[in-house]
């Protein structure tokens, strides 16, 4: 099932309301969502329920910048995507900025930019003609984020 970019939007804004944060980690603690680090060689990271049970899986030596990111995304399909992951037994993230070929994995990561990226800093930035590369490291992100957030 698609979701709308105002939906995912919507969500993004609810679950950050309802938690008080935009920290990855506590968002999946108040969700429920257990946590666990792995040595994946190449895999950055996973998401999986397993009898009910909810897991992000994350590579356990990433930069903290992009085990942000990740943990955004992965948080971005428990909310869009469970019954899905459920239905197939999860999703794997090799390089989660490949897109073009699937939209679940387009949808999870403009979660993610909406959770990462509070509106007023980004148009306050963007306001002040900051391009993408400025936005992302003034505001400790990723430029592909950024550009996911500029287009919706």
């Amino acid at each position: 099932m698609y979701v709308c970019n105002s939906e995912i939007v919507q969500k993004a804004n609810r679950i950050v309301a309802q938690c008080g944060t935009r920290d990855p980690k506590r968002i999946a603690r108040e969700l429920g969502i257990e946590v666990m680090y792995l040595p994946f060689s190449k895999q950055r990271g996973a998401y999986k329920v397993i009898m009910r049970n909810r897991f992000m899986f994350i590579k356990d030596n990433l930069h903290p910048v992009m085990e942000n990111i990740v943990l955004l995304h992965e948080l971005g399909h428990d909310t869009l995507h469970r019954e899905e992951a459920t239905r197939t037994g999860g999703f794997e993230e090799f390089n989660i900025f490949e897109m073009q070929d699937n939209r679940m994995e387009y949808e999870a990561n403009i979660f993610a930019s909406q959770v990462a990226l509070p509106d007023d800093d980004f148009l306050e930035l963007a306001e002040r003609g900051y391009d993408t590369q400025q936005i992302a490291r003034t505001l400790n992100s990723d430029i592909n984020l950024v550009a996911l957030k500029a287009d919706t």
